[in-house]
């Protein structure tokens, strides 16, 4: 399996919009960051895409990401769903939509926002065929399993991706560790967490509870990601023990 890193950083990215680049070095490549999306691939060359970040165009450009046998969601903040047109591209040359697959309520407010995307408008195509989780279990050759995460005042869902021995999970967006998630992501080969900053914040893990869910599920490799302004690479990549790295936009993993 391979592990592509779109997208690496938190709602604004880095940096923002005003030129802010925080506490973070702006001569290290590695703290330019567009917001959080990744890429899974199996050996077969079969690969699943995990949110639509505002992004994404420039994303799949930077990947030479071409083509796609799915799409799945974590939950329809901006940051994740935005960028959800780029995927018409994806649609040509296509005899049917791209599957797509998400949480119910997630479901719900993607068909609610993007109608177009699931139904087809004025003569042209649909682009995405979407459906519920529970109504999945394969997807391209990979073993989907899932489950809902604490996201503040919301969930977010994450996910367990297994295909040719190997496993990938990705939890992002999460303020607290559920049994169900340690369950979900136990003994993983590489696990990719939200890790917005040092010090606790009401919707997402900072840097002691990434690392706490990565202990608690005794995974093989830790990837953090979702990384605020302050995070600078270098430094922060000083401070996380050994087993555990700091993602980048265009990291590639192989496993």
């Amino acid at each position: 399996m391979k592990l592509v890193m779109l997208g690496s950083g938190t709602s604004t990215g880095v940096p923002r919009i005003d030129n802010d680049w925080g506490e973070c070095d702006p001569d290290e490549p590695r703290n330019r960051r567009s917001r959080v999306s990744i890429i899974v691939e199996s050996n077969g060359g079969e690969r699943l895409l995990v949110d639509t970040s505002p992004d994404l165009r420039q994303q799949m450009l930077s990947n030479r990401i071409e083509r796609l046998d799915a799409v799945f969601w974590t939950h329809d903040h901006a940051d994740h769903c935005h960028g959800i047109d780029d995927l018409r591209v994806l649609r040509y040359g296509r005899s049917a939509p791209l599957p797509g697959f998400a949480a119910s309520e997630t479901v719900r407010r993607l068909r609610q926002r993007f109608g177009y995307i699931f139904s087809g408008q004025y003569g042209y195509p649909t682009i995405v065929q979407i459906d519920t989780l529970d109504r999945m279990r394969i997807v391209a050759g990979f073993s989907v399993r899932s489950c809902q995460m604490p996201h503040g005042p919301i969930e977010s869902t994450g996910y367990r991706f297994d295909a040719d021995g190997k496993s990938i999970g990705y939890a992002t967006d999460f303020s607290e560790i559920t049994n169900e998630m340690v369950d979900l992501f136990s003994g993983v080969d590489l696990l990719v967490s939200d890790c917005l900053r040092r010090d606790p914040h009401p919707s997402h893990a900072h840097v002691s509870m990434a690392l706490d869910l990565a202990m608690r599920c005794r995974v093989g490799r830790t990837v953090l990601t979702h990384l605020d302004k302050s995070m600078d690479y270098m430094t922060l990549s000083r401070e996380i023990p050994e087993g555990t790295e700091v993602g980048f936009d265009g990291l590639e993993i192989i496993l």
